[in-house]
């Protein structure tokens, strides 16, 4: 019996593979179509990549895994829900607060994280923080959220808002 040589770092559970080397034709068309339909069964997605569905199952299993899939989750329009205003809102944030142990942006981070109205939120580089997209009812909403959560966050020193009048392109896809 032949005994492999083990990489000494992935004795450790915690040391993964890094999922892009691992990648192949198959994986790629696989999470193709899952990103176009995450509902379609072993079967469909089979026939698709021609493999057969035991395989495909195995190739998904590892793919998340190794959280290469992250979740499978339901897109719902905002419009059909109520709410038909969206905002991206640039922050910028106080560098000092003197009352608080914490750094600003750990307050603002925490904050973010309890704030419904606040689907996505990215740091940014240059002039300001924080970038937010932001779902509302309405003008009224945007306006309660603005004046009665965001501007009175300790942290918050400014902001500037875009209203979105089109959408031009709206994807979940990642480009494989």
């Amino acid at each position: 019996m032949q005994i492999k040589a083990r990489n000494p770092c992935c004795a450790q559970e915690s040391c993964k593979i890094n999922p892009m080397e691992t990648l192949d034709k198959l994986d790629r068309q696989i999470l193709r179509s899952l990103q176009s339909d995450g509902r379609a069964t072993y079967d469909q997605l089979a026939a698709e990549v021609g493999l057969s569905p035991s395989a495909v199952l195995r190739r998904v299993k590892r793919l998340e895994e190794t959280r290469v899939i992250d979740r499978y989750v339901a897109l719902i329009k905002p419009e059909s829900v109520g709410l038909g205003l969206t905002a991206y809102i640039t922050v910028r944030l106080e560098k000092h607060l003197e009352s608080h142990k914490r750094s600003p942006m750990d307050l603002f981070r925490a904050s973010v994280q309890t704030w419904p109205e606040v689907v996505e939120c990215a740091a940014l580089t240059g002039e300001m923080d924080y970038l937010l997209r932001v779902l509302v009812a309405d003008m009224a909403h945007y306006s309660r959220f603005i004046m009665d959560t965001l501007l009175k966050h300790a942290s918050v020193q400014d902001c500037k808002t875009s209203f979105v009048l089109d959408r031009v392109k709206s994807t979940t896809a990642v480009p494989l």
